[in-house]
């Protein structure tokens, strides 16, 4: 079937051009010095409908023929133990390690470190990004979300949810974890297999899936989208909440994440190298998507309420406090019109908690050696993975 040719069919919505004259968007273009045009639109457009065929094969050849916990036994020995061309190994599986094990030429190891020693150094702010602009911010995107609406994504629930993204980030960030066989490079593989899982389970199940407006379930073009939430918006956010950067670390923290989407199988070309592409980049994806609808704000309200649901708080007024402090970051770190499509609820002195991390921000970085603020800030996310990891290990990674 031919695919259909892709327009950039929401840029004079009302929606797109406040966010890039007005809101975030515009403020990433001045953080990043970009210059957004749709002169590559159609240099881009075509990954909307193109997917990671070599993980869906994968999966066709070793998780749908046998019980899936075999299948992710057999897997988790080809990544600790490595596949080489003369294993009698699913030729799938060949191609899906060749690439995966072979490094590539623009790979810089003191970059990856750089890259994780930020992640670390920005301590409990890393995770409030990720959840409170990276994570709540995607959910604007209608179709970007509508794999998680189709595969149920409310009924495993919040707490499930962010686990898994915590436990991928957290091990993808660490010192070493992507080297081959390493921690996060396990994380990376399965985590590509998972979404070549769920978009073969999407295809064969949802009928009504609407590919010329939707895109390919979990197309390239989406996971793009996903893996610049990972470094330029994040980024943004610490900066946003007072945290500083020294240009090494800005770089090694999109190199870290280009890395991540190699592994993913996302393509090459398709994953930026600094600030200012990743924001050309994401200014010509966001014009195909619509805003926030029904099932946007279920996301975000399931998201605010897993702080009421989770058990790792003792105490009713914890977790109360806690939703609170997150509604404030969101409203601080998102745009006003986001935060009302997504029916954010609005809250009383919603700007003195933000405000309050800037300053301590700003004392912190005086006071403290970056080597300890390293230590203290990967001790502490450990921790935070710890307490998730608790409350959610009688499910398991599928």
């Amino acid at each position: 079937m031919e695919k259909p040719t892709l327009q950039p069919r929401f840029k004079n919505a009302q929606h797109f051009k406040d966010f890039w004259i007005k809101g975030n968007g515009k403020q990433l273009t001045v953080f990043s010095g970009a210059e957004v045009s749709f002169k590559d639109f159609e240099k881009f457009s075509p990954y909307f409908y193109h997917v990671d065929e070599i993980g869906d094969e994968v999966v066709k050849e070793v998780y749908l023929t046998q019980k899936y916990s075999e299948a992710s036994r057999e897997i988790e020995g080809y990544i600790r133990h490595g596949v080489s061309e003369k294993d009698n190994v699913p030729e799938s599986v060949k191609k899906l390690f060749v690439q995966t094990q072979q490094i590539p030429e623009w790979l810089d190891y003191d970059l990856l470190k750089s890259g994780a020693e930020l992640c670390m150094r920005s301590n409990i702010d890393s995770l409030i990004s990720l959840r409170d602009y990276c994570l709540i911010g995607g959910y604007d995107y209608a179709y970007l979300n509508k794999p998680l609406i189709v595969t149920e994504a409310l009924k495993k629930g919040a707490v499930k949810r962010l686990s898994e993204t915590l436990d991928f980030w957290v091990n993808a960030t660490r010192y070493n974890a992507l080297e081959i066989h390493a921690k996060g490079y396990e994380f990376a593989i399965k985590t590509r297999l998972i979404h070549s899982y769920a978009r073969l389970s999407i295809k064969k199940h949802y009928k009504t899936w609407d590919t010329e407006n939707w895109g390919e379930p979990i197309n390239s073009w989406d996971m793009m989208a996903t893996y610049i939430g990972f470094s330029l918006v994040f980024l943004h956010s610490l900066k946003k909440l007072g945290n500083t950067f020294s240009v090494e670390e800005e770089k090694g923290l999109f190199h870290l994440w280009k890395y991540v989407g190699y592994l993913l199988g996302i393509p090459e070309n398709l994953l930026p190298d600094d600030k200012k592409q990743a924001t050309e980049y994401f200014y010509l994806w966001t014009s195909v998507q619509p805003p926030a609808d029904k099932d946007s704000a279920l996301l975000a309200h399931s998201l605010l309420n897993e702080s009421l649901e989770n058990p790792i708080l003792k105490f009713k007024f914890q977790r109360k406090n806690l939703r609170y402090l997150h509604i404030c970051c969101t409203w601080f770190l998102l745009d006003d019109d986001v935060c009302k499509r997504l029916q954010i609820p609005d809250v009383p002195n919603r700007n003195i908690f933000p405000n309050t991390k800037i300053v301590i921000n700003k004392i912190y970085d005086n006071l403290i050696s970056r080597n300890i603020r390293i230590k203290r800030g990967d001790k502490a996310q450990l921790k935070v993975l710890e307490d998730y990891l608790s409350v959610t290990k009688n499910s398991n990674f599928h």
